[in-house]
């Protein structure tokens, strides 16, 4: 009899696996959309905190408060074996680097409608990819 449940996600993309009453697991592999030089938005959940865990690569955690046109921004190079929450409400976006693979916890069918967006303006996009490739060097 085995009672172990196993998953191994190996494509590239965002990919909830584990889907119980009230929470997810999902695995995030690296894909050209999460390259700083590709993100162009940030989000936010109005439902649930997200935990972050990275599983291996290198990943930049980006979060931001925006109030109008002001954001200021708070980024952290995610170390492994780390668990980051991101609190409800809070904006936010990673970036990764080819390879990466990073688990993610949050309430369940979250991807389905719980999320949104904010465009950045190409100076605020520009300001970001600063301080991500320095937290990325």
């Amino acid at each position: 009899m085995k009672l172990i449940e196993q998953y191994h996600i190996g494509d590239n993309g965002y990919h909830p696996f584990l889907i119980r009453d009230g929470w997810q697991v999902a695995q995030l592999n690296y894909m050209p959309e999460q390259e700083i030089d590709n993100i162009k938005k940030l989000d936010v959940h109005h439902l649930t905190d997200e935990v972050f865990i990275l599983l291996k690569g290198k990943a930049v955690l980006i979060t931001a408060k925006i109030e109008g046109d002001q954001i200021e921004y708070d980024v952290e190079l995610m170390q492994p074996k780390i668990t980051y929450n991101i609190p409800v409400e809070t904006w936010h976006n990673i970036a990764m680097e080819v390879g990466c693979e990073v688990i993610i916890v949050e309430k369940s069918n979250t991807h389905e409608g719980d999320f949104d967006f904010f465009e950045l303006s190409v100076e605020k996009r520009i300001e970001m990819k600063a301080l991500v490739e320095k937290a990325f060097s």
